[in-house]
This record gives structure tokens, C-alpha cells and sequence, in this order.
């Protein structure tokens, strides 16, 4: 028994077993190696428990990540794939870069430390129309059909509007202009973020994308519990970010640097 415990467990064999290559290649990652038969029925298990409604690295952290494809992705010319994916460092620049333009100020916020971080709504991939592709990439993308759109944004504001007035949150804020990074740095400051980007998503796509429909919340740990039942029983996506911090920016555990290093003094 020893012994088949030890056995490695390789793409076929996975595949034999009813698991998925993006499910096997995030447990190959964690390991670090081909798993055994051991490690990978654990991890397996460990997924399964949770209902896979998580990746299982977000569960591992023991963090709120869901991450929900987006039906309406662009259509446009432009060919994703031929734009080569910033790192992490490399979206610090970005970052800087937009929000130098956008000149965010600076805000008297009573925000604290360690407040939780959510985008209501899908998780795009669109970037082609933004701030980011006109400025940095040097594209001019094809607006997006926005058409039917309209309803869901109002259906998405008026619950966050009554949970707010609730107090089951405490700041709102829809992703805009500079996309999530610079509308997270504008409800935030003078405070700052500490999140984590789902890996189904290309970083600049999900940092610097602009389409309409997402909304950032800030909310008190007590409450996280009965705002996830209220995001349920309104059938609306959401996908943790991460918390506040004070005065840094991270990234997948990158340091930005100061959050007063990209606000306008």
C-alpha cells in the first residue's frame, strides 16, 4: 500500500481518473512536481470538499475567491494573444503610469486596515478599449456593444445602494476610468490594497480593464458572512480581492510601493 501511495500520477493517468488538466496542472504547481497518488487525492478531496467553487490555491489561502467567466467577452480585431502579459513589476509601472494621468487626490478617508475587498459582478478579460491599451499599448480597441447592458448595472447598483444603507458596506465604487487598480486607489486612499488576481485571467486584463458592470466594496469582517447570503439571494457574481492596508500596494505578495507615491499631493 506503501508503495502505490509513492506512485506519481502523470497528465494520462490524471485524465483516466476524471481529472481535469487545468484541475491537475494547479495541484502540479502546489507539489511542485508530478504528485504521487497520495498527494494528489488529498488535494483532490480538499477541492472537492469545497465544491469547487473556489481554485483550489484561493482555498488553500483560505480565502473568498470565486471567480466567474464573463459571457460577453470582446469581439473586437484585436488578437489577445499577440499582446505579451505584463508581470506583476511590470503592472507597477502601468499602475504609476495611469494614475499619474488621471490625477487621483488625495481623500480624508475613516477607511481602516484589514477591511475586505470585493468586485461585484463578472470577471472580464476585456482590455483592448481602455486607458491602458490607448496609453501603454498604443491600440485603439473597438468599443464593446453595451446594448441590454444597462438593466444589470441598475439591478447591481440597487443592491449594493441597499446593503450599504444597511451598513452591510462601506464604501462602493464601479470600476472605471484606469480600470480596477486606479478605482481601487481612488475608494481606498489614503489607505491602500493588498490582493490576489485570479489565474484564469490575463493581470493586465483584470488591473487595467474597464468594462462596465463591476463594482468594488469595502467590508467589515463582521458582516462578510451576511453580505456573501445577500450577494446570493441576489444571484450576483463576486470574486475577493483581498483587505486594506495602510499606505502600501500589493499584489500576488508584489509591493507596489506607498500608496501616497501614486495620488496627486
Amino acid at each position: 500500500m506503501a508503495a502505490m501511495s509513492e506512485q506519481t500520477v502523470d497528465y494520462e493517468q490524471a485524465e483516466a481518473l476524471g481529472i481535469s488538466h487545468e484541475a491537475y496542472d494547479e495541484v502540479l504547481d502546489i507539489v511542485g512536481r508530478i504528485p504521487t497518488v497520495d498527494e494528489l487525492s488529498t488535494l483532490m478531496a480538499m477541492w472537492e470538499s469545497n465544491g469547487r467553487q473556489q481554485s483550489l490555491y484561493a482555498w488553500l489561502r483560505g480565502q473568498h475567491h470565486e471567480v466567474h467567466r464573463d459571457d460577453y467577452l470582446y469581439t473586437g480585431e484585436a488578437d489577445h494573444r499577440a499582446i505579451k502579459e505584463p508581470k506583476v513589476r511590470e503592472c507597477a509601472e502601468i499602475g504609476a503610469k495611469l494614475c499619474k494621468g488621471l490625477a487621483l487626490p488625495r481623500q480624508k478617508s475613516t477607511l481602516q486596515t484589514g477591511r475586505l475587498l470585493y468586485m461585484v459582478g463578472n470577471v472580464s478579460t476585456e482590455f483592448a478599449d481602455s486607458e491602458y491599451a490607448r496609453r501603454c499599448l498604443h491600440l485603439v480597441g473597438e468599443a464593446m456593444a453595451t446594448s441590454g447592458k444597462e438593466e444589470e448595472r441598475k439591478y447591481i447598483e440597487l443592491i449594493l445602494d441597499a446593503m450599504e444603507n444597511s451598513g452591510l458596506l462601506e464604501h462602493t465604487a464601479a470600476v472605471a476610468e484606469g480600470g480596477l487598480f486606479c478605482s481601487l486607489l481612488a475608494m481606498t486612499a489614503p489607505c491602500g490594497f493588498d490582493i490576489l488576481t485570479p489565474r484564469e485571467v490575463r493581470l493586465d486584463a483584470f488591473l487595467f480593464g474597464e468594462e462596465q458592470g463591476r463594482y468594488l466594496t469595502v467590508v467589515d469582517e463582521k458582516h462578510d458572512d451576511s453580505f456573501l447570503m445577500k450577494l446570493g439571494e441576489a444571484r450576483l457574481n463576486c470574486c475577493f480581492l483581498g483587505r486594506t492596508t495602510k499606505n502600501r500596494l500589493l499584489v500576488d505578495g508584489f509591493d507596489m510601493g506607498a500608496t501616497s507615491s501614486y495620488v496627486s499631493p
